[in-house]
């Protein structure tokens, strides 16, 4: 069993988050400035300043005491979510040319997609160097073996069976299997099974395993009862190495799709969400295991915080592509009040999510349970 210096959870957690939300403004920063838009604050973090300078195109480069996100503000912006500043449009037509409410709305929403955008394209570039140093693994979706009274069991699978799809999904490599199953327990599978060139449809439900992390930590996963067979990994050329790279991060945002559906419509409980605290509890593990397995988990969380950002909730960037959406086909913006309201509404529904995460969060590392022992 492995341990994790208390001091190790706060540095890796920077160590993940800050990169990525680098990686997330910049995007941002860096197409605002392909259009001629004007930057004139890049802040990782929130809150006062501990740290900053001004380069000499006026934009203010800041550290905010608060890890927790970043933001760019355009010239033009009011506050750190882009909302419009009503003098924009008094300023000099030199000035008012480079601000951002001035931009056409394709613009803005290219500056605004650029974030997660840049996010995905990090997590490609990781997933396809791992791909071309270490290989693919190829290990085909074959059934090794079938555990005793397990759903597969039940079902007649047998060694040999090849999983050809599951609810529709098609399975290229044993991996593919363990995705499209792991997180749904309880639910209904309809699986295609191919054997000697016949096909035959039959229905697997996935049952809830507890298993232990190499920390000794309790952790829990939807299993259909198939072992695998002997694993293979195939090379990679580094021509090959981005698809690789893509189809992996495609397989990661569909996955997360899947769940986030999940939650919204009650089929997994609020309880199963992570936020800030876990997020630094899985960095100072993977810190532990090694630069490669590091490097994998900062892939993952920069797929999923791409995809959370293109969520259509205002104060996200999805949120402000939904409000450009509107503008584009009714030729003009939403009202100035509505997109106030959304916003307000936005802000509430971040920070009570926060709220709730970060309750999951301390009760998942028993912090609830001693309280409630200290009081009694």
């Amino acid at each position: 069993m492995l341990d994790v210096p208390l001091w190790l959870y706060p540095i890796a957690f920077l160590a993940v988050l800050g990169p990525l939300v680098f990686v997330h403004e910049y995007g941002h920063y860096i197409v605002g400035r392909w259009c001629g838009v004007k930057a004139d604050t890049f802040s990782i973090g929130f809150g006062r300043k501990i740290l900053g300078w001004t380069d000499k195109r006026g934009t203010e480069w800041k550290i905010g005491w608060l890890p927790l996100g970043g933001y760019v503000q355009f010239a033009g912006d009011r506050d750190a979510v882009s909302q419009p500043d009503a003098n924009w449009q008094a300023l000099p037509s030199a000035e008012k040319s480079h601000t951002f409410p001035a931009q056409p709305v394709w613009k803005r929403a290219l500056i605004v997609v650029a974030g997660p955008a840049t996010n995905f394209l990090f997590a490609i570039l990781i997933l396809a160097g791992f791909a071309w140093i270490g290989g693919q693994a190829v290990t085909p979706p074959v059934v090794g073996g079938v555990e005793a009274g397990s759903s597969a069991a039940t079902a007649g699978l047998r060694a040999g069976d090849r999983i050809v799809s599951i609810n529709g999904r098609e399975i290229e490599v044993f991996g593919d299997l363990r995705m499209a199953v792991e997180h749904r327990p309880g639910e209904r599978l309809e699986v295609r099974v191919a054997h000697d060139g016949q096909d035959r449809l039959v229905e697997l439900t996935p049952r809830l395993v507890r298993e232990k992390d190499p920390f000794g930590k309790e952790y829990t996963r939807a299993i259909v009862g198939i072992a695998p067979p002997p694993p293979q990994v195939q090379s990679v050329p580094l021509w090959e190495a981005p698809l690789v790279g893509i189809n992996q991060t495609w397989q990661i945002i569909r996955q997360t799709g899947e769940v986030l559906s999940q939650f919204v419509t009650g089929r997994r409980s609020i309880k199963d969400m992570n936020g800030p605290v876990k997020i630094a509890e899985f960095s100072g593990k993977a810190a532990t295991m090694g630069l490669a397995t590091l490097i994998g988990f900062v892939a993952l969380i920069s797929i999923n915080l791409g995809f959370i950002n293109l969520l259509p909730l205002p104060m996200l960037d999805g949120g402000h592509l939904a409000f450009y959406a509107y503008e584009a086909i009714r030729r003009r913006p939403a009202p100035a009040e509505a997109q106030e309201w959304a916003f307000r509404f936005g802000f509430l529904a971040i920070v009570t999510l926060m709220l709730v995460v970060t309750f999951n969060d301390l009760g998942s590392i028993g912090v609830w349970d001693r309280i409630a022992r200290l009081i009694g």
